[in-house]
């Protein structure tokens, strides 16, 4: 595709397991969400084409709401993409809708926030081995769950997150300062627990790493108030180790005027984005 042709914008929304991939971004001779799907469109534009998400996930993290864009011909207009992509892609990442969008849309810097959830297995007498591959295995001992909810309030609101990112990967300009919006345990007593996390944004393997302190509350290892002083230590040294990739999902990535809840909307600022959807070398608009 040259740069004096003529584009549109097609908006993604994608689902995958993300068990056998290296995670979204190109890594180099591994397996990754964003390769497949840009070596299908390939064969459909005739020409390498760049998909753009609204944020990086980790090798092992699977999506349900995944967004992203790309830039294809005009004269495609009629292709239906999200067909045509879903013919070329293995079943484990399905498209699940492909629309046109305004040519300035960019998935990550217009999102305004994102919600995650983590799962944990909670019940080995109730073995569903069909789940296996999206839970965290937590037993034993029985959690806490008073305590996870005491400690997920203090992690409410606009925090530096120093504690919970992860030290490999380079800060970059926006600092380690978010906004979480909500944190939110579904009610039940079935034997898995489902938490979800939204916020402004988020750094790398943040919800990973909140998730294995509030378990690591669940199970008594650390108090709540232990948790404020992680919190504003700024030191991830002293938090607990990170939970599994496994239990983690994106959600859904909010767009403004797609109903996002007015709490997160008054929290979204320049900040947006995720600190690991960074490119080496930095990430560019467009």
């Amino acid at each position: 595709m040259t740069k004096t042709a003529k584009t549109m914008r097609i908006k993604l929304l994608l689902a995958y397991d993300g068990t056998d991939f290296a995670g979204w971004q190109h890594q180099g001779g591994v397996r990754t969400v964003q390769s497949d799907v840009e070596a299908a469109l390939a064969k459909i534009i005739q020409a390498p084409t760049h998909v753009q998400a609204a944020g990086r996930t980790d090798s092992g993290v699977h999506a349900l709401g995944q967004c992203a864009h790309f830039d294809a011909p005009e004269h495609l207009s009629h292709v239906p993409w999200a067909k045509a992509l879903n013919c070329l892609l293995a079943r484990d990442v399905r498209v699940v809708s492909a629309t046109v969008a305004p040519p300035n849309f960019h998935a990550q810097f217009d999102a305004q926030s994102k919600i995650y959830a983590y799962t944990l297995w909670l019940d080995r007498s109730h073995v569903n081995p069909l789940r296996r591959r999206f839970v965290w295995d937590v037993l034993p001992p029985r959690l806490n769950v008073a305590a996870m909810d005491e400690a997920a309030g203090i992690l409410m609101g606009t925090h530096d997150f120093n504690s919970f990112r992860n030290l490999g990967t380079p800060l970059g300009s926006r600092g380690t300062v978010r906004t979480l919006t909500g944190i939110w345990r579904e009610p039940g007593d079935g034997p898995e627990m489902v938490w979800r996390f939204q916020a402004n944004g988020f750094l790398k393997q943040m919800v990973r790493n909140i998730m294995g302190c509030l378990v690591a509350v669940g199970r008594g290892k650390v108090t709540p108030a232990d948790v404020r002083c992680i919190l504003e230590g700024r030191d991830r040294s002293i938090a607990p180790p990170t939970a599994p990739a496994m239990g983690l999902c994106m959600e859904r990535v909010f767009y403004p005027g797609e109903g996002e809840s007015a709490a997160a909307a008054d929290a979204v600022s320049k900040d947006r984005g995720d600190d690991d959807l960074q490119m080496a070398g930095g990430s560019q608009r467009g």
